[in-house]
């Protein structure tokens, strides 16, 4: 495959950048990055498995921020994180499965839940929080039955297969499951999403499903973007953040459905 051209590369470190603010701000990096995967010609799967790899600093860059968190609470985690690597693998060879054609068909659909779940995140977080009572041993982080491992096992092959949109729903899981304090969620959800994200991106990578001229300087760029965007998370703007990417997801959305279904 050719290298990118200038005015791709330009993009890919500038929409990599941004990623990586939007995703230690307020999320939904992926919005930016995939796209211009898409837009340089790379077959769906390809754009989708090099986009995967160019965000994944930025579950690695947030864990490591709520790390003395998780530190603490290590033992709570160990097994939504097995139940995730098992997830991840299935959602990763699923995706190569499917094929370029069949997953072409899929973008618009997937780019929209995922924006949907995105605008919905605060009422999402909102009704879980109004019904606090006390989980059944079907929803325990701890000792789920087989309901709750399900529910864990469906999120994380969601997640290997196509991740945006997989932070929200891992945070509803974990309200659901009654981790309802707004820290040890965030630091749960980054957690589970590191060990997701990392077993895809090293599927990916060992099945050459990497274009790596494109992916390496959307990813320094999401790192030095993850950086920047910790520092500033409390003087960046949140909300407007969030528009931004909701009307991108919108944008993306209606533009795949139009190029896809009816042209």
């Amino acid at each position: 495959m050719n290298p990118p051209d200038l005015f791709t590369l330009f993009l890919l470190i500038l929409t990599g950048f941004i990623a990586g603010v939007c995703n230690a701000v307020a999320g939904g990096g992926t919005f930016f990055t995939l796209p211009i995967f898409l837009a340089a010609g790379l077959p769906p799967v390809l754009a989708n498995a090099s986009n995967a790899v160019a965000v994944w600093p930025g579950h690695i860059l947030a864990s490591i921020g709520y790390r003395n968190i998780l530190l603490k609470e290590r033992k709570t985690l160990i097994r939504a994180c097995v139940i995730g690597l098992f997830g991840a693998l299935i959602g990763a060879y699923a995706l190569m499965a499917i094929g370029n054609a069949r997953f072409r068909v899929l973008i618009p659909v997937l780019i929209f839940i995922a924006t949907a779940l995105f605008a919905s995140g605060a009422r999402i977080h909102h009704f879980f929080n109004a019904h606090q009572a006390t989980p059944s041993r079907s929803f325990s982080l701890d000792q789920p039955n087989v309901w709750g491992v399900l529910i864990q096992l469906a999120l994380a092959i969601y997640g290997g297969f196509f991740s945006a949109g997989l932070g929200v729903m891992l945070m509803a899981m974990l309200m659901l499951f009654g981790v309802h304090d707004m820290q040890r969620n965030n630091a749960y959800k980054n957690a589970i999403a590191s060990v997701i994200s990392t077993i895809a991106v090293v599927t990916f990578i060992s099945m050459g499903l990497v274009a790596w001229s494109y992916t390496l300087p959307a990813f320094i760029a999401g790192v030095i973007g993850g950086v920047v965007g910790t520092r500033m998370a409390q003087r960046l703007p949140a909300v407007l953040m969030k528009r931004i990417v909701i009307l991108t997801g919108m944008a993306l959305s209606l533009y795949y459905a139009w190029t896809i279904y009816l042209n």
